[in-house]
Order: structure tokens, then sequence, then C-alpha cells
């Protein structure tokens, strides 16, 4: 199916990504504009109607509470980090809107599905001198108005019930882990090309720090060696965007 037709979608690095549709409603997922491959600052964003969170880390939930706080998008996230977030944004409890895994909602004229992933989630919690609880790791399929669906996987090891988002979301375009270390590496991604059925995957979650070694390069021969040569890899440097589909 190739990218979509109605929206222009750049990474910024590490997993942050912006999807830009045509008539300007912006999405922002784990927006750390803060990251050092990232070209752009949180100062320099200047729209998000959708801001979407898929875990606790501090390298995913980023700028987030200072740009829904600014920007006032609608924020719909994992139930647990929600009861959090409503405390953290004057109005909190407007905007942030709770849901769990397996759950859809209707957000900023687009459709949200929560899906799982397998990672931990909460962060440090300085005050407490414990862990901060932000409720569990996930992904977020998103609903272009086209009908194009772009599924996010947040930070996650490749697991079988990849084909059960297959099955049940039906995504067009993936946006994978491929580091390592703290996410799956390019094997494990190309297992979940496969599993998800895409044509078309975007690695994120790279080459940030010396740690997150996998290229997408291998991505690509890890691909090549299950078969599925039909799959094309976008990889735009940080602050680029991917081709748009014509016609």
């Amino acid at each position: 199916m190739g990218v979509p037709s109605d929206a222009t979608i750049t990474w910024y690095g590490h997993a942050c990504v912006e999807i830009r549709l045509d008539d300007g409603r912006t999405v922002l997922i784990d927006p750390w504009f803060g990251n050092p491959s990232s070209p752009k600052s949180a100062d320099e964003v200047t729209a998000c109607d959708l801001l979407l969170v898929t875990h606790g880390h501090g390298d995913h939930l980023g700028d987030a509470v200072a740009l829904a706080a600014r920007l006032r998008p609608a924020w719909p996230g994992i139930h647990d980090m929600c009861l959090w977030i409503a405390r953290q944004l004057p109005g909190g409890s407007e905007q942030v809107i709770g849901m769990n895994k397996g759950g859809t909602v209707e957000a900023a004229g687009m459709r949200v599905t929560m899906t799982h992933a397998d990672h931990s989630a909460g962060d440090w919690n300085a005050g407490g001198e414990t862990t901060l609880y932000l409720g569990e790791a996930a992904g977020f399929v998103v609903e272009l108005p086209s009908g194009y669906r772009i599924y996010h996987a947040g930070d996650t090891a490749v697991f079988g019930d990849m084909a059960l988002i297959r099955d049940l979301h039906h995504p067009d375009l993936a946006m994978l882990p491929i580091g390592g270390h703290y996410t799956m590496d390019p094997v494990g991604a190309a297992l979940a090309v496969e599993l998800l059925g895409v044509r078309d995957v975007m690695p994120i979650h790279y080459g940030t720090f010396p740690i997150l070694a996998g290229t997408p390069d291998q991505l690509r021969d890890a691909l090549v060696d299950r078969g599925l040569v039909d799959v094309t890899v976008h990889d735009p440097a940080p602050g680029g965007s991917i081709a748009r589909a014509s016609g």
C-alpha cells in the first residue's frame, strides 16, 4: 500500500514521530525532542492535536507534559499513567483520556487503538527514592481519516501475538524499534514484520546512543533472510520524512 496519501510522517530521532495530516492536524508520538538526534526542540513545536505516549520511561514521556500544557491536545493513554498526567496539567481531566489495551477511542477525528507491548514502564522518582509507576508499556494503532493505519510499537520485544494485531487491526505501516539491548534488535524486528504482515516499516529507537546498535541495513538483511523481499524499509535521517504515496 505504500505510505499514506493524506499525511507526512517525520522522525525526530529515537521513538519521536510526528504525523501531520494535509488538513493541518498533527499527531505526536513519544515526543522526546530533547534526544541527541533531534534537530528540533520542544519549544519549536507549534501544533499537536493528538498526543500519544507508549510508556513512562523518560526517553518516551520526554516533553509530553510541557507540550500538553501549552498546546492542549487530546491525550489518550493507559489508565494508570493518565491518573498521574491529569494531576500534572491544568484541566487535565478534560484533556486526558484514560484507556487500556484492546480499547479504541476517537480523538482529533482519528481512531486510536491501544495494543500490547513487552517492556517495562516505570521511571525514577527522586523525591520518593523509588520508581514511579506509570502503568504498563503499550503500542498504538492510529487510523487516519483515509483509513490508513499506522502501528507504533513503542519499546518492545517481538511477541507472537503481533499476529493478533495483524488480524484485528490490519496495520499498513509498522514503526518498530531495532536498537537492541532495551528492545528487539533487527532480527527480532524482521520476525515482527512477518507476524504483522506489513510491507512498509519504519525503524525507530536506534542510533541515539552507541548501545542502540541495530541499523536499518541490518533490518533489511534480516528481512531477506526471512524471505520478506517485498518489504520497504523507510529510514529517513532525524528530521526527515518518509516518501509520500503518489496519486
